[in-house]
């Protein structure tokens, strides 16, 4: 296979995904981390459209699909994981800890548990032939939004919510929860809509009206709360599904 046949729109959108992603974990460990929700941004748009512009240019191909995986790897596997690794370092630094600076490294690299999770999810996804319409666990870019959410509210404290949601055992919490979320075989459903009627997307319409509700009325502390909702109703449907 020629480079020129590697490189199509649905290929270039994927690689944009990657850069992003590479470009946040670059700005996490520069401590530079009000860039990086314009960098997952960047990633999840080109994460969306990479698939749309296989399907609108009938380029859909086996190496495609392998890439976008590579890339997701890397903006909703590594991201996450770097990010919630630096918000442990910097709290273990700020409270005056006694713990030597090895120990803070060690306590602090349970976030990439995050990353850990995140390959054996998009190992299984690339197997799975359950999900072509719906998802078995919660997808990755699900994750990097989640934990996108609670650096907004480093960035911009929402009054004091701030400190309880960004502790040092909330964020253990959030490592344990968002891993085996991933690889639950749990139904959540996806926002492939076959068509736009009421009947058939009721969950779908009830998500996206819910969370702009709670965009316009808590701003960036609504972002992490939108994926806890999504899970929720994720459980609500299974539960009620006859």
């Amino acid at each position: 296979m020629s480079f020129f046949s590697l490189i199509n729109l649905p290929n270039l959108l994927t690689l944009l995904n990657l850069f992003a992603g590479c470009m946040a974990v670059v700005f996490t460990f520069n401590y530079r981390l009000e860039w990086v929700p314009a960098c997952v941004l960047v990633s999840l748009i080109a994460d969306f459209l990479d698939g749309f512009a296989a399907r609108f240019t009938k380029n859909s191909t086996e190496i495609g699909k392998q890439l976008d995986s590579l890339a997701d790897m890397v903006s909703f596997g590594v991201v996450p994981g770097v990010v919630l690794f630096e918000l442990l370092f910097q709290l273990y630094e700020s409270d005056g800890s006694s713990f030597s600076l090895k120990r803070i490294y060690l306590y602090s690299s349970a976030a990439f548990f995050i990353p850990l999770f995140a390959s054996l999810r998009l190992a299984k996804f690339n197997l799975d032939t359950r999900q072509t319409d719906s998802f078995i666990g919660l997808a990755t870019p699900a994750v990097t939004i989640f934990v996108t959410g609670i650096l907004l509210l480093k960035l911009f404290p929402y009054e004091m919510v701030s400190g309880i949601i960004i502790s040092k055992p909330a964020i253990y919490i959030y490592i344990a929860l968002l891993s085996l979320l991933m690889v639950a075989e749990l139904p959540m459903f996806s926002f492939k809509f076959k068509n736009f009627a009421w009947q058939g997307n009721e969950m779908r319409y009830l998500f996206i009206i819910l969370s702009a509700v709670l965009l316009l009325t808590l701003k960036f502390a609504a972002v992490s709360l939108i994926i806890i909702l999504y899970i929720l109703i994720s459980l609500a449907q299974k539960l009620l599904r006859p």
